[in-house]
């Protein structure tokens, strides 16, 4: 793996020094793509900054990195020489997509949104693997995906053991009570044939009594 030769310290003192910190947007912190391939890199931001401009630059240092390419005001996808960007404001996320990759694409570059005053920004440190010989030459993709915090992550409710035990139980009455029902309508067709047979040999035993 062919890696550059970087002060990270440079990115420390930047983050500390020329940047907001953003816990607005984050993105993966290494990604690494094949010579002559391509790779994919997206970025999540929080809600409200869907129409803000967002931006991919390379440079360690905050303030001398170099803008490659920014989103318009709309999601249309913006291309500059080797690189592309991708707004999607539904999901929160923007995509940038580097092509034809080369051992010198390696470096510290930045998912970053434009705001007044100083901007958002995270870094990602891309690296570059070296074409294998005996690869097959059609070209690789690599898509790398920010981490999803747990606010993130879906509210959807699950169905907790106590709510599959309510389920179930709700499942037993609803078999059960037509069950009772109809052995309680059964037992009482019988009582009442009973009780008519009953009065019958008493009315034959008054007639044979009387005559």
């Amino acid at each position: 793996m062919w890696l550059p030769q970087l002060d990270l310290m440079r990115v420390i003192s930047a983050k500390s020094q020329g940047y907001s910190i953003a816990t607005q947007i984050t993105g993966p912190t290494t990604v690494n793509g094949l010579e002559r391939g391509s790779l994919t890199v997206q970025c999540v931001y929080s809600s409200g900054w869907e129409t803000y401009l967002k931006w991919w630059c390379r440079g360690a240092i905050w303030h001398d990195c170099k803008i490659l390419v920014k989103t318009t005001r709309s999601e249309q996808e913006v291309k500059r020489d080797r690189v592309s960007i991708k707004d999607n404001r539904k999901n929160h996320t923007f995509t940038v997509t580097m092509e034809d990759l080369m051992k010198t694409d390696a470096d510290i570059y930045w998912c970053g949104i434009e705001k007044t005053g100083t901007d958002l920004g995270v870094p990602v440190q891309v690296t570059i693997d070296p074409a294998s010989t005996a690869a097959p030459t059609t070209p690789t993709s690599t898509t790398f995906i920010a981490p999803v915090t747990q606010e993130e992550t879906s509210s959807s409710p699950t169905l907790t053991g106590h709510h599959l035990d309510n389920r179930h139980n709700l499942l037993k009455l609803s078999v059960l009570l037509p069950l009772i029902f109809t052995i309680l309508l059964l037992l009482s067709v019988a009582a009442s044939l009973l009780a008519w047979r009953m009065m019958k040999r008493q009315q034959k035993g008054t007639a044979a009594a009387g005559g």
